[in-house]
């Protein structure tokens, strides 16, 4: 049986709460609707691009389709489960490239740059796995009908105009826990026995930035999953 796709609890506003709460209120949601945002991103090229796929009649490939449901669910829970993994427990990860390591304890504000670097690692490798989950699930999609078709090519439309921008902002995400790492070592130095070191509390602030990170980069593909109709079961704990 496939996994489900999730209903509640998975969205944009649970990364920004997430993230609020270790960076002092430093990041807020948008108060602009979505369509203004998305207004105030997209050029003129994209504009064209984005009508061009709206408005495409995207017939049914020769021979597409075969990518069944039950596969494209099966597959959706290896590269989330992997990189859940990889997040959770990094030290037992089964393949994991030598910048994915744990990072190294740290003694002072000026050895956040191991943790920065680690964090970068993380979004490299959820940002090429999710790349190529999101392209094979518009494959999917454009081989059961027409409109389908049209939302795989909407999807592929955003990604490439988005891609960009959605790299930036997250790109300051390790730049805001930056600013937690120093509070947190200027903590203790204020309070020397606090029982707890303080690494161990931003270790824990960064594996669960990291895990909500993980949520929204995978929205996109979530859903692709369920215009496809997919019923996928207990995907996320």
């Amino acid at each position: 049986m496939a996994r489900g796709v999730p209903r509640t609890g998975f969205h944009t506003a649970r990364f920004i709460r997430v993230l609020a709460e270790r960076v002092d209120g430093e990041v807020a949601g948008s108060k602009q609707s979505f369509a203004e945002r998305l207004g105030e991103w997209l050029d003129f090229k994209d504009a064209i691009s984005l009508f061009a796929a709206l408005n495409g009649g995207a017939a049914r490939p020769a021979g597409a389709g075969a990518l069944g449901e039950e596969v494209l669910g099966d597959e959706f829970a290896r590269v989330h489960g992997a990189l859940r993994e990889s997040i959770l427990n990094p030290g037992r990860a089964a393949a994991k490239p030598p910048a994915a390591d744990l990072p190294p304890s740290a003694d002072s504000a000026a050895d956040f740059i191991p943790y920065h670097r680690y964090y970068l690692a993380h979004q490299r490798d959820m940002g090429a796995a999710i790349g190529v989950l999101r392209a094979t699930a518009r494959t999917a999609l454009a081989g059961r009908s027409a409109a389908l078709g049209r939302l795989a090519a909407l999807d592929g439309v955003l990604e490439q105009a988005l891609g960009a921008r959605e790299r930036s902002l997250l790109a300051t995400v390790p730049v805001l826990l930056g600013k937690r790492f120093a509070r947190l070592h200027q903590a203790q130095r204020l309070a020397p026995d606090d029982p707890e070191p303080w690494q161990a509390a931003f270790g824990r602030d960064l594996q669960a930035v990291l895990l909500a990170e993980l949520e929204l980069r995978l929205l996109p593909v979530v859903g692709l999953m369920a215009a496809l109709g997919n019923e996928l079961e207990n995907w996320q704990r």
